[in-house]
């Protein structure tokens, strides 16, 4: 009884901050969220986490990492949130029009998109991949992706209603009637898009990686689709220019004739790159590097993977925000 008490109080709290953010005026929104990211971003130097992830991106001892980068780096994800609330009462033309993009990487998109093939593009946890989506659904239609399930459970079916209002088609990473990759892998066969968070590996069986010179785990499902399906396989990165433009870089085309590990050792240089140059914009506040975890996690990826390949025991991870 006080579950569901519990799970009633935070799905009314949460239609209400979302209602409230939406309908606030664009400049009053945007100062709110500012000043609460600033303040996190200074309260006792910043989350700790935070910043020992970005000693790695920029090659510095955590204590070393300038305060103002965790600031920006807290606003950027306080702008994620705001733009996550808001993006129901925006339009999405006016999204469309922010997005900014090489003629390289637009070339690349348009040829991989419209070449008949499934196309698997993998970001990680930078930016708002939701403009990235919306702009994606502008230009070449619908796609499919991953989430994972929020509580409570009417929460998350909100999540889902609204992302598919957008035109987004979304299966949940667990609890579905039938494993996401099947359901994907069935997409990319017939020629369409599939989208997946890339750089943090929710099912403790990832593919061991090295990212920014040090040992981590990344998803297995993009280049795993990629490699069973025949898809291509795209590292996408966004990131902020200003306050009211940001970047999409999607030029680079993964080779998954390598096989799965080597390919998703590919796709962390690219996102080691994309993030390197908007350090700020990558959104990771939880442990990702192996020196880092906790001996809890430590034990149950004893057995979690086969040793020497990176190759999961199971198939389904996809990944998802």
């Amino acid at each position: 009884m006080l579950g569901r008490l519990t799970d009633a109080a935070s799905d009314l709290g949460y239609r209400a901050g979302w209602a409230a953010v939406r309908h606030a005026p664009e400049a009053m929104a945007r100062g709110l969220f500012d000043a609460v990211g600033t303040f996190a971003g200074r309260r006792g130097g910043g989350p700790d986490q935070l910043r020992k992830n970005l000693a790695r991106v920029i090659d510095a001892a955590p204590e070393d990492v300038p305060g103002e980068l965790v600031e920006q780096a807290m606003r950027s994800y306080a702008r994620y949130w705001r733009e996550a609330f808001r993006l129901p009462s925006t339009d999405p033309a006016d999204i469309v029009a922010s997005v900014r993009m090489s003629d390289h990487d637009r070339q690349v998109v348009d040829e991989v998109c419209t070449s008949g093939k499934g196309v698997v593009m993998a970001l990680p946890h930078s930016g708002n991949w939701d403009i990235c989506g919306v702009w994606l659904v502008a230009h070449y239609g619908q796609f499919a992706t991953v989430a994972e399930r929020l509580k409570p459970e009417s929460l998350f079916d909100q999540f889902v209603a609204y992302r598919e209002s957008l035109g987004f088609e979304v299966f949940p990473l667990t609890g579905g009637e039938q494993p996401p990759f099947e359901l994907l892998a069935q997409r990319l066969r017939a020629g369409g898009i599939v989208c997946l968070m890339g750089d943090r590996d929710l099912s403790h069986r990832g593919v061991p990686v090295e990212l920014f010179g040090e040992r981590t785990r990344m998803p297995a499902g993009p280049a795993k689709l990629a490699v069973d399906t025949g898809a291509t396989l795209l590292a996408v990165h966004h990131s902020y220019l200003d306050e009211h433009t940001s970047l999409i870089r999607c030029g680079t085309v993964i080779d998954t004739s390598v096989g799965v590990a080597a390919a998703t050792q590919s796709l962390a240089d690219a996102f080691a790159e994309g993030i390197a140059a908007a350090p700020a914009d990558w959104h990771m506040l939880q442990p990702l590097w192996e020196s880092d975890w906790s001996q809890a996690r430590r034990d149950r990826l004893g057995s979690g993977t086969d040793r020497g390949t990176g190759a999961p025991n199971e198939a389904g991870e996809a990944g998802g925000r």
